[in-house]
């Protein structure tokens, strides 16, 4: 009985995880391949505009003896690292991935949360 439940756990993350993939790739698409590239090697077509050096992605756990920096990614993407782009910081895209919601409603920041969640699955699927 328990190995039936702890199977279908299982099988539940890991639809999670899928999903997470495909949306974070999604949003990864949409808000971060235009400056990283669409394979997040730092080649996309506005890096070259840029004043400092796009970083590649897909290294991230390799520059982390191997293991893959979730949580400084997260703060990243949100903008509590503080990380410099083009000579300013990158955008802020927790405030970007807000502006389709409502953020008085009730879930919102859980929401926002998620969509960077996704997008950092996203990029530990394409470590090196």
């Amino acid at each position: 009985m328990k190995s039936t439940i702890a199977g279908a756990l299982g099988g539940l993350l890991l639809t999670g995880a899928a999903f997470a993939d495909d949306l974070g790739k999604d949003l990864y698409m949409n808000s971060c391949a235009t400056c990283h590239g669409e394979s997040a090697a730092g080649d996309g077509p506005l890096a070259e505009l840029m004043t400092v050096g796009v970083p590649a992605l897909t290294g991230l756990s390799a520059a982390n003896e191997g293991e893959f920096p979730m949580l400084k990614v997260i703060q990243t993407i949100d903008g509590r690292q503080g990380t410099r782009g083009h000579g300013y910081p990158m955008p802020v895209w927790g405030k970007r991935l807000a502006r389709d919601l409502d953020t008085d409603d009730y879930g919102s920041e859980e929401i926002i949360r998620g969509r960077i969640l996704s997008i950092a699955y996203y990029l530990e699927s394409l470590q090196e």
